[in-house]
């Protein structure tokens, strides 16, 4: 886990905003990123699932290879 050092700017004593270095800025956004690949491979995984599996004789015999 990365260790994150933000700077909070409040607002009427509420936090309104967080500053961070730009370099934890860039591993958050890189971390975001990859999360996002994870659950669209997911996402892909389940499709497929239920697509139906052909071997690769079977298509050979399909395309008369």
């Amino acid at each position: 886990m990365i260790q994150l050092n933000p700077e909070f700017l409040k607002k009427n004593g509420n936090p309104e905003f967080v500053v961070l270095p730009y370099e934890e800025f860039l591993l958050v956004q890189e971390l975001l990123a990859d999360l996002e690949d994870l659950q669209d491979l997911r996402q892909a995984k389940m499709a497929e699932k239920d697509s139906p599996v052909i071997s690769l004789a079977e298509v050979k015999k399909m395309l008369n290879l």
